[in-house]
């Protein structure tokens, strides 16, 4: 079992990630916060929020067209509206299957897009990506670390797979001094082979 002071370092304040242990979901964002922590906290790492910047772009777009149907027709009542409200329907449906198709293939489970600045500040930032999935009625988390090298574009990638029941206590607290080395390992692998090349 982890001691208290590990647990706090990995909340990065002086509460420790506590869940239901039941909850698959609460499970996956425990983890998933944890992980980024440590990139980002731990490493200094810099998010990078294009990702979702893009879904929230779309999201927009779908709701002026919501919002504008909806005061043209209090404005101006059906019948009269009829051509653009079926314009705008439209292009609300056609917008939610973007979001679909963005989130299912661009996203992929991705959680976390960090920047690792370069100290000199000549060469382009490397990035670092994190994604994971927790099935329903299943404990195995799966974790992808991908790191891609600014300078020549390089991708590499390091998976973990392990039970959540590693990482938790019987009380559903995260336990910092069983998670956090997972996370540097992976770190520390992507890195050594960077080296290496």
């Amino acid at each position: 079992m982890a001691s208290e002071k590990s647990k706090n370092q990995l909340a990065g304040d002086d509460k420790p990630i506590k869940i239901n242990k039941w909850d698959n979901a609460a499970l996956k964002n425990g983890l998933d916060d944890a992980a980024k922590n440590v990139l980002t906290k731990n490493y200094g790492f810099v998010e990078n929020h294009s990702l979702m910047d893009g879904r929230l772009v779309i999201c927009t777009i779908a709701v002026a067209f919501a919002m504008f149907a909806l005061v043209l027709d209090f404005f101006r009542p059906f019948p009269e509206s009829r051509p653009v409200l079926i314009v705008c329907v439209t292009a609300y449906f056609v917008l939610m299957g973007v979001l679909t198709f963005y989130t299912t293939y661009k996203e992929r489970g991705i959680f976390l897009v960090a920047l690792e600045k370069d100290r000199a500040g000549m060469d382009p930032d490397n990035t670092w990506t994190l994604s994971s999935s927790l099935r329903k009625y299943d404990d195995m988390y799966e974790l992808c670390m991908t790191y891609s090298d600014g300078k020549t574009g390089e991708t590499r990638k390091a998976e973990l797979c392990k039970s959540v029941a590693n990482f938790f206590d019987e009380n559903g607290v995260l336990c910092a001094d069983l998670f956090n080395p997972e996370i540097e390992k992976m770190k520390e692998s992507l890195t050594s082979e960077k080296k290496l090349n």
